[in-house]
């Protein structure tokens, strides 16, 4: 495995940032075609941003981490000098992000200024660099992608929670939902495996981009994946968001799998589930925004493994706020904790055995206006050392079921399973 670059701390950034965004012209090969090692990339339908070596790290931990890192964000935002000829999302100045899930996570949150950023939009393509860095200097030493060689030393086995107890945790949260503790909260449970000693992240992210396009393939920090879910969207005032909950396996030929998705769409325990993380995203939006829409009815998302439950959400933003500011409050939806939000948090530290570090929590990219676009880190994984850690979860109402359950984070393991090879 390639280790990932040193980097410096927040204390070592300077005292100023040069920045320069240029279009880039003529046969440009895709995104996808021009990941180097260890790449920072956030991409949908092959467009995006790929981050190419680091030149600051800004890093936090606990209940302050998103105030914190928004605040070293834009005391260096306040001392770049930008010239941005593209003007388009993901250009000029920006930092790549993925933040832990839980306060009292061990895991560090990380903000990324990578030296060099390769963008692709609206059929226009352009590179980003700071401080002279350039393309040839950082792609000197790169090696070249082995599409062959194996991720995995060995296969993935239950991690701190196996299969039986993930059951048994759903069983004690029906009680707790009985006992009108909470309405919602969602399980995880992970899977474990060493790593190839010539892993390389590239092989699993191309595998992800082109099995879910429709997805946001990630890749921050040792952190990658390939989610389904926005978070959030901020673009000139604009806010977006995706909510996702209530899932369905596809079905084995076109008439079942239809079936699958209609009645996916009138299922009352899915509808509820969906309910819980609908209102949450609105009530969490509406203090920053003129007003919110959301989807009066979800709508059935197929993606290659699963049939989803969706609902879009829409506001437009009355504050000087960032996208960094609305997903600190936005985070954790009911999609990937529960409702109310407190109790379920609680609840999901006594009955989950593990710190689920980054994973459920907001994966993307802040730029110097405060736009950007945050994914939830879902159907992914995380480097831990020479090892790697997958997780999947559900959400857990009166309706549910332990093995239905256990048999769903099947379901959500098989997108990076199937790209671990």
């Amino acid at each position: 495995m390639q280790p990932f670059d040193a980097v410096p701390s927040s204390s070592q950034l300077g005292a100023s940032v040069r920045v320069v965004s240029k279009e880039l012209t003529g046969d440009i090969a895709p995104l996808l075609q021009r990941l180097p090692a260890n790449p920072i990339t956030f991409l949908r339908h092959g467009e995006g941003i790929v981050g190419i070596g680091e030149h600051a790290r800004l890093t936090a931990i606990g209940p302050n981490r998103f105030a914190e890192l928004s605040a070293a964000w834009l005391a260096l935002v306040a001392e770049a000098q930008v010239t941005d000829e593209v003007n388009l999302p993901g250009s000029g100045l920006l930092a790549f992000g993925a933040i832990a899930f839980a306060d009292a996570s061990t895991s560090e949150s990380t903000l990324i200024v990578p030296r060099v950023v390769l963008g692709h939009r609206d059929g226009r393509n352009w590179i980003t660099t700071i401080d002279g860095a350039t393309l040839e200097d950082l792609n000197a030493d790169a090696a070249p992608l082995l599409a062959d060689s194996p991720s995995l030393a060995e296969p993935l086995v239950p991690g701190r929670l196996t299969r039986s107890g993930f059951k048994q945790a759903v069983a004690s949260a029906l009680e707790a939902i009985a006992a009108d503790r909470v309405e919602k909260v969602v399980l995880a449970r992970d899977l474990v495996a060493p790593l190839a000693s010539d892993f390389d992240i590239r092989n699993p992210l191309i595998a992800l981009a082109e099995t879910y396009p429709s997805c946001w393939v990630y890749s921050v920090d040792g952190l990658f994946g390939a989610s389904p879910e926005l978070l959030v969207r901020v673009s000139h005032k604009q806010v977006s968001a995706r909510v996702l909950a209530g899932t369905a396996a596809r079905g084995t030929d076109k008439g079942v799998d239809h079936a699958i998705g209609q009645a996916l769409a009138t299922s009352h325990k899915n509808l509820a589930e969906h309910r819980f993380a609908v209102d949450s995203m609105v009530r969490s939006l509406e203090p920053f925004c003129e007003h919110v829409d959301a989807d009066e009815s979800p709508f059935s998302l197929a993606l290659p493994n699963v049939w989803h439950l969706a609902s879009d959400v829409h506001g437009v933003l009355s504050s000087n706020s960032t996208v960094l500011d609305l997903a600190a409050a936005i985070h954790p939806t009911a999609a990937v904790a529960g409702t109310p939000r407190a109790n379920a948090i609680e609840l999901i530290a006594e009955l989950e055995p593990f710190d689920r570090g980054r994973y459920a929590g907001p994966v993307g990219w802040i730029g110097a206006d405060g736009d950007g676009e945050w994914a939830i880190a879902l159907r992914g994984a995380q480097l831990e050392g020479s090892n790697i850690r997958a997780f999947a979860g559900c959400g857990i109402v009166s309706e549910s079921e332990p093995d239905s359950e256990a048999a769903e984070t099947d379901l959500k393991f098989k997108p990076i399973t199937d790209a671990l090879g």
